[in-house]
């Protein structure tokens, strides 16, 4: 990690590790801002790239070629990863509020890039043996599962709810796998395929040479394609529309999509479906200081599908516009591609292009979107050499002048002295929010702690009572400074522990990274004292 040269004054928070965030991570790791804080929310340190999955599926990649390692990305562009689920933001005063306990986050310019899950409608009567394809780590969990009941009853029925590319796709690279496994050609088993389209014809949004395509494929793979069928029940034992029953032994769900409750529950302007909206600047409509991308948005000016090439052509603006927000600089616009091309692949190392009503198939197709893919992943798993120190030509966040001037009030000296401790007033600060810590006077067992914010603490101990004293220190080895107090905490209580003693009083000593008073306050919050119960 690059060693600050100016306080941190400023805070951006990237929420999810979606492909446009990849993309704002890789960007600020070769072009730093000093003065610039970066944070990293996801609940997930591998995020899978959804151009490569019906290929893991199939075994043409392993896991780590299909996947982004969000741990070495966040290092390489400086930036704090914090593995955990966000509840819900407060944009008014500017905090992510996670699900693991933790203080909420703070935030000055924010971005959301999260994924989207299956769509179900409220009068489905839907069972949880269906299998959605998002969150896709679920669904590697569950497919290995499905792949083994497969492989033990090769007549097992499988059904795919969804019949655009992505089902299609999933659907053959499903059945190649399985082929595979028993040495046998696709559409000779193990398994029987069915699937489930609400429209009069699959791959609705590609051209009609496209659609013949896959029909004459599906048709030579034994596939069961069940044309104008809206789905209205789905569980272990099938689906049903209003007319038609089809039983089944496994169902997937690879149709639609819908955003988190949060979204709209946080306050944001959303669109009818509930994802955020946001301008022709990927900027929120209500909330100048929030940007967003990929599934997690919608853009009212012009709407696009849910997809991930949009979220890959995003990725580059949403980085200019997040860095022009806290340099000061004029933003810009995205403007969507009006068509694209698709690269369908058929389970097998064969695929077919789809661009504007025109089409080609063949193997080399294939090779042409590996090609792709790997190129793309490797964008973010063969990061260049990071500079270890910025030269004069690094941008510096635009007020950070008139915010240096305001760290040097008495209070929020930087002082190498007296252990470098910050200032009374800013530790005061921090104390009155971490509830009990401020008044210790609740009882004799604890003793009565006096003097907090001065460079010395008096401790009373009750006269029947031998005090055991120890200190610990250890340098951090993770960038989440919630989850190393958590760590910390637990090391220097076994201490404690191990000479049968019981917790009675901690002194806190906290390294905080060179910043603004108030972003230290934030920090401070966050200290090891947060987590000792010691009751």
């Amino acid at each position: 990690m690059r060693k600050a040269e100016l306080p941190v004054v400023k805070d951006i928070v990237l929420l999810g590790g979606g492909h446009a965030h990849v993309s704002v991570l890789r960007n600020f790791g070769m072009f730093p801002i000093q003065g610039l804080r970066i944070t990293l929310i996801s609940p997930e340190a591998d995020t899978p790239y959804s151009g490569m999955l019906p290929g893991l599926i199939a075994s043409h990649y392993t896991f780590d070629e299909a996947h982004i390692d969000l741990g070495p990305l966040a290092q390489f562009a400086g930036a704090r990863y914090l593995e955990t689920h966000v509840e819900r933001i407060d944009p008014e005063l500017r905090l992510i509020h996670c699900a693991d306990g933790r203080p909420p986050v703070p935030y000055d310019v924010l971005s959301i890039n999260t994924g989207s899950t299956p769509v179900f409608d409220p009068a489905f009567e839907l069972q949880r043996d269906v299998i959605p394809v998002k969150p896709v780590s679920e669904f590697l969990m569950h497919w290995a599962a499905l792949k083994a009941r497969v492989l033990a009853e090769p007549s097992r029925r499988i059904g795919i709810v969804g019949a655009g590319a992505g089902g299609i796709e999933l659907l053959l690279s499903m059945q190649y796998a399985l082929a595979k496994e028993k040495g046998v050609d696709p559409g000779k088993g193990p398994g029987l395929f069915h699937a489930f389209t609400r429209d009069d014809v699959i791959l609705k949004t590609h051209g009609a040479k496209v659609r013949d395509a896959f029909r004459a494929a599906l048709s030579a793979r034994g596939v069961t394609v069940h044309s104008g069928f809206d789905v209205r029940r789905a569980d272990a034992t099938g689906v049903s529309d209003d007319t038609r029953d089809v039983t089944l032994d496994e169902v997937v769900w690879v149709t639609g999509a819908q955003p988190p409750t949060w979204f709209a529950d946080s306050g944001l302007d959303v669109d009818a479906r509930g994802f955020i909206a946001v301008d022709d600047r990927l900027r929120s409509t209500s909330h100048p200081d929030i940007f967003g991308a990929g599934d997690a948005v919608s853009m009212a000016h012009d709407p696009r599908p849910k997809s991930g090439v949009f979220a890959v052509r995003q990725g580059p603006v949403l980085a200019h516009n997040l860095r022009a927000k806290v340099l000061a600089l004029p933003l810009r616009k995205y403007k969507p591609q009006r068509s694209f091309l698709s690269l369908i692949s058929t389970g097998d190392k064969y695929a077919i292009a789809s661009h504007s009503g025109w089409s080609v198939a063949g193997e080399w197709v294939w090779r042409w979107k590996d090609h792709i893919d790997r190129t793309f992943m490797d964008r973010f798993n063969k990061l260049p050499r990071m500079v270890d120190k910025p030269d004069a030509t690094t941008p510096v966040v635009a007020d950070v002048p008139e915010e240096i001037a305001l760290t040097q009030a008495p209070d929020a000296m930087r002082c190498g002295g007296c252990g470098a401790k910050v200032g009374s007033a800013t530790l005061r600060r921090a104390l009155a929010q971490l509830p009990g810590l401020m008044d210790a006077r609740d009882d004799t067992t604890r003793g009565i702690v006096l003097g907090v914010g001065d460079d010395a603490a008096a401790i009373e101990v009750p006269a029947d009572r031998l005090l055991v004293q120890t200190v610990d220190s250890f340098p951090a080895m993770i960038d989440d400074p919630f989850v190393f107090e958590q760590i910390a905490a637990n090391h220097c209580l076994g201490d404690i522990y191990a000479m049968g003693a019981k917790p009675h009083s901690a002194l806190v000593m906290v390294s905080l990274p060179f910043a603004a008073d108030a972003k230290r306050e934030a920090d401070l919050v966050v200290c090891p004292a947060c987590s000792i119960a010691w009751e």
